[in-house]
Formats: C-alpha cells, sequence, structure tokens
C-alpha cells in the first residue's frame, strides 16, 4: 500500500482557445523573452473524476465556491481503461490550489471489468485517510483524455501545458466503464500556467503578453457539459 501527498500551494490559471490557434500558440511560447523549453515528451493525460450522489463537486464548481475540492484518478498512456496510476486530491481555497497523490501500483482495471471492482481495487491501493475522500466522493461521473505538451520557462517559476484532442466519456450510466461512446465535444485547446505565489507578478506579465484572445476554461466542467447534453 503506497501513498503520497503533494501540497505545494501554486496558482493555476487556465484558458481555452480553438484548436486552429496551436501553432500560433505554440511559437508565441516559444520566442517570448521568458525563455521557455520543453521539459517532458508529449503523452496522452487520463482521469476519471468522481463525485457524490448528489454531485456536489460539480455544484460547487459550478457555483465558484471560494473552498472545493476535486477528486479523480489520472493515469498516462494509451490504455483505454485505468491502468498504474495516481488518486488525485485537488483542493481549491480562493486563488491559491494544491493536491494531495496516492500512488496504485498494480493494475485496477481489465477489459470487463466494473466499476465496483475497479472502486475495490483502487481503495486496497491506498492509505485509509485517503480512503476518506473517497468514500465522500464515491461515483465515477465522467472519463477525459487529452493529449499534453509540457514547457517551463527558463528561470522554470512558470509551467505551461497545451492540451489537445480532448475527448470525453460519460461513466454515469453503466456498471462497466464506457470507453467507446465519446461526447460531442468543441474543438478546442487548453493551455494552463502553473506558478507559486512568488512567481505571480512574473505570471501577470506574461499572461498580459499573450497575442489573441483566449477565454477562462475548466477541462472538467466542459467535459460534463458535454456529457449532459449527449
Amino acid at each position: 500500500m503506497t501513498g503520497a501527498g503533494d501540497a505545494e500551494l501554486r496558482h493555476e490559471v487556465k484558458f481555452a482557445a480553438y484548436a486552429t490557434e496551436c501553432d500560433s500558440l505554440c511559437h508565441w511560447l516559444r520566442i517570448h523573452p521568458s525563455g521557455f523549453v520543453k521539459t517532458y515528451p508529449d503523452r496522452q493525460v487520463n482521469n476519471v473524476y468522481f463525485d457524490s450522489w448528489d454531485y456536489r463537486a460539480f455544484a460547487e464548481n459550478l457555483a465558484g465556491v471560494s473552498r472545493r475540492c476535486k477528486l479523480r484518478y489520472r493515469w498516462y498512456g494509451n490504455d483505454d481503461g485505468p491502468t498504474t496510476g495516481a488518486l488525485e486530491v485537488k483542493q481549491k481555497r480562493n486563488q491559491l490550489g494544491w493536491k494531495q497523490r496516492y500512488a496504485a501500483t498494480q493494475d485496477i482495471w481489465s477489459p470487463g471489468t466494473d466499476w465496483q471492482d475497479i472502486r475495490s481495487a483502487l481503495r486496497s491501493q491506498i492509505p485509509p485517510h485517503a480512503r476518506f475522500w473517497f468514500d465522500q466522493y464515491p461515483l465515477p461521473i465522467m472519463l477525459n483524455r487529452y493529449q499534453r505538451r509540457y514547457l517551463v520557462t527558463a528561470d522554470r517559476r512558470i509551467r505551461a501545458t497545451i492540451d489537445t484532442e480532448q475527448q470525453a466519456f460519460d461513466q454515469r450510466q453503466g456498471a462497466r466503464p464506457n470507453l467507446r461512446r465519446p461526447a460531442v465535444m468543441q474543438n478546442t485547446l487548453v493551455v494552463e500556467f502553473k506558478f507559486t505565489p512568488d512567481a505571480r507578478q512574473a505570471a501577470a506579465e506574461l499572461l498580459a503578453d499573450v497575442p489573441f484572445r483566449l477565454g477562462r476554461h475548466s477541462k472538467y466542467m466542459n467535459a460534463l457539459r458535454s456529457i449532459a447534453m449527449a
């Protein structure tokens, strides 16, 4: 049984644009005076989001509650279902956020496995204090995946990720994971800037220099809206 915490306080600023803007955005980042460089190979990111039976996490995000949390299971790579990864508790208080991660080192899914068995396999691998969150948010709501690029400024104070090719799959209706019927979504990209409080001024100057209009965005909320309309 393994677990780890990652409680670094940080700001996360997300924007969305049309996917056709991706080349322009990447060019702007490459030539920016902050000296963005690639930090990690591109890869697919996969998440299963969990909620309570009364959709408390969704309602708090929709209302913009200043103190709220999200529970998700994240893994990387091209496997359809949830392989080895980590349960993540993302918490936010006003403008600052942090997360705790609890690793699952053994597979929790194989083709044909139902959600009850997946939850049991994951619950058995996380420490007792992490099970509190799993009990608060037991319902698998949505699975999403996307391709992610990773960059960081030369001084390593501001990180940026670019997410494209987003897909979302409704998990509310069946006993087994839905991995074949994606919701219809707009073809957008999401760029996210992450930085600690001491880099806030530098980040504000960087964000003010973005060469085209971007709108605030949450992949989680956008995917939930998409599956709700499916």
